[in-house]
């Protein structure tokens, strides 16, 4: 079933076309991730769809009746309400449902003595029972719980004001709230922003199992891999769908593009040919080949023109060392770092080696942005000590851009540390990050997130260090920007440390993955993938051991043989005998389940057939369930006999 569509959907502000002729089928289940290079469009359509901003031309229909809920970037919250009042209110007609429970309950005690009352009062009582069962009336508690666990929200915080958190904190919060809700279109705007490794993991099996549609925008495209089963991208103000995760529509996107610039060259070529052959007939100026070069005109003009096909303009920049370090880089001995008596790691040891690439990741707030901090020496430790090795020269990307001044043009705050650039040269370098034009003198505090950055790897590309340490560097970079960005990583020659929740670029980028902990630190050779594999067969070892080597069918099938040893040999006997009828009786079921299968008649209604098809593979499970408990009784029985 379609949810949502729209057709010939057009926007723009002043003189400003974002958005032109958009079409889009968004079908009830589905899960679309929407791309799109910054400034492309995506956050407007998202106000379009949610209602919020009307279009100037096209339509948009959503099915009646329909929820939907938004999550933007600039989620606040201004109320007085604790963290768990403000979930609360999500379930606020659950509540008021159970209130009125208890009162009928009460009710029902004053009337037992008039049967008449009493009947339409229970029948009443159980309509709205029903109710208040399908609206998850006793596990709501549990749900809120499991959200705030889910998003990183540590234990006993439930009492805190809401409005008292940081920006990132709300918006985990209204993420929260909004999941709780569960809208049948749930459209999320960067979601996984603010969030750790392991709460975008804990959401993205959260989304795949939702029950209702998903439309995300998002540049992390691990996450878009793991979630989405379409894509749409935004792009030169026109959508286009594909179906499959992130990377089948990048295989896709540019199957699509060859196949365009394919087409665009062999009609221009076809149409270069049919103009010299019009101006040869017209070399002969004969009324006949006039005739026939106007013929061949009337067919151009007749031809549906091909536009070329166009791509938003990419970045491009490589890192280059301009000397070599020697084999070690970098020790760190036993750092120790706190804040106001609270310790934030401690012991913490890393020896990096020339060409290593190493991801430093753990969740948020246990010291990885202060651990780069104290090896720049922006931040002195508690204790520990750190040492370069020779001729390291220390390159350092901070995620807030503190660095830039906010006060210069872009112009000026690259000219102004490179001062012995030609000012063609500094252009020709901003250029290369697609600031061009006057965009070069407005001043850094008028920039968007993604310009800032592009600024400051701008400054970090000209120092060429041979020791980068990057935290967060994809952080508001569009998809594009981040593929040069790990292109040129992958080709850079020195050694690089990065702090990222980037699980695509650590992927890429990365040969050591170091996972910080409260207790500790843990290092793992080899990507992401690499990492998350070594840590389930971890898991699974941990779990082996705690069980005897025993696997969890094993373990089932043991408790179960105890249960039954606490019941009576008539018990055991009687209930033999009932799992060899119910056996006998299902073995029926399947039997004529499969002979309507192998009648023809059954396939002339394909809804009649898709029933069977189900109700065959249903009752085979249970078969299956059914010979697991009389083999567990068997046994059960045979050792009493024995």
């Amino acid at each position: 079933m379609i949810l949502l569509t729209l057709q010939n959907v057009s926007k723009s502000f002043a003189m400003n076309t974002v958005l032109k002729d958009v079409n889009l089928t968004l079908q009830a289940g589905s899960r679309m991730g929407l791309v799109g290079v910054n400034g492309s469009g995506k956050s407007t359509l998202f106000r379009l769809i949610s209602g919020a901003m009307e279009p100037d031309e096209g339509t948009i229909s959503l099915t009646k009746g329909a929820r939907v809920g938004v999550l933007t970037q600039d989620a606040d919250i201004q109320s007085d309400l604790t963290i768990q009042q403000e979930l609360e209110r999500v379930f606020e007609p659950v509540r008021q449902m159970e209130v009125k429970l208890r009162e009928m309950e009460a009710e029902m005690a004053e009337k037992h003595d008039d049967p008449e009352a009493f009947d339409a009062l229970s029948r009443a009582y159980s309509r709205l029972m029903d109710r208040f069962e399908d609206a998850g009336g006793y596990e709501w508690p549990s749900r809120i719980q499991g959200v705030l666990a889910g998003l990183g929200f540590a234990r006993g915080r439930e009492q805190q004001p809401a409005n008292l958190l940081s920006g990132g904190e709300k918006t985990r919060l209204c993420l929260a709230r909004l999941l709780l809700t569960q809208p049948d279109l749930l459209m999320l705007d960067e979601p996984t922003n603010h969030l750790d490794l392991q709460s975008v993991e804990w959401l993205e099996e959260t989304l795949k199992k939702y029950r209702g549609t998903v439309l995300v925008i998002s540049h992390d495209r691990y996450f878009l891999n793991a979630v989405c089963d379409c894509m749409a991208e935004l792009s030169m103000r026109r959508l286009t769908q594909y179906e499959g995760n992130y990377d089948r529509f990048a295989v896709q996107r540019q199957a699509n593009l060859e196949r365009q610039l394919k087409e665009y060259k062999l009609q221009q070529a076809e149409i270069a040919r049919q103009e010299a052959i019009i101006a040869r007939y017209r070399m002969y100026n004969r009324e006949k080949s006039i005739r026939a070069a106007e013929s061949r005109e009337k067919r151009l003009e007749k031809m549906e023109r091909l536009e070329k096909p166009v791509t938003e303009q990419k970045v491009r920049f490589s890192f280059e060392a301009r000397r070599r370090t020697g084999d070690d880089v970098l020790f760190a001995r036993e750092l120790t770092k706190g804040f106001e008596g609270r310790t934030l790691f401690e012991h913490f040891n890393l020896h990096l080696r020339a060409g290593d690439r190493v991801a430093l990741i753990g969740a948020n707030g246990v010291g990885k942005t202060t651990l780069l901090n104290i090896l720049t020496g922006k931040l002195p430790p508690d204790g520990g000590t750190v040492t370069f090795g020779s001729n390291v020269d220390l390159g350092y990307y901070d995620q807030h851009q503190s660095g830039l001044h906010p006060d210069k043009d872009v112009l000026n705050e690259l000219w102004d540390d490179f001062p012995r650039m030609e000012v063609d040269r500094v252009r020709s370098v901003l250029a290369l990050f697609l600031l061009t034009g006057d965009d070069v003198f407005q001043p850094i505090r008028t920039l968007s997130g993604g310009e800032k950055g592009r600024v400051a790897l701008a400054k970090l590309m000209l120092r060429r260090d041979n020791l980068l340490l990057l935290d967060e560097p994809t952080n508001h970079l569009d998809m594009d920007s981040r593929e040069v960005l790990e292109d040129a990583l992958e080709d850079f020659d020195g050694t690089i440390l990065t702090v990222s929740h980037d699980r695509y670029f650590i992927n890429r980028v990365a040969n050591r993955v170091i996972e910080m902990r409260p207790d500790g630190v843990r290092e793992y050779l080899g990507n992401y993938d690499d990492y998350v594999e070594k840590k389930r067969l971890e898991a699974a070892g941990a779990q082996e051991d705690a069980t005897g080597g025993k696997t969890r069918t094993q373990l089932d099938k043991e408790r179960r043989r105890e249960r039954l040893k606490q019941e009576s040999a008539r018990q055991l006997r009687q209930k033999l005998k009932q799992a060899e009828q119910a056996i006998a009786d299902v073995e029926a079921q399947i039997a004529q389940l499969a002979a309507r299968m192998a009648d023809p008649e059954t396939y002339r209604d394909a809804d009649a057939a898709q029933s069977v098809a189900k109700q065959h593979r249903e009752t085979q499970a249970a078969l299956d369930g059914l010979y697991e408990d009389w083999e567990a009784l068997s046994e059960a029985v045979a050792e009493l006999d024995g």
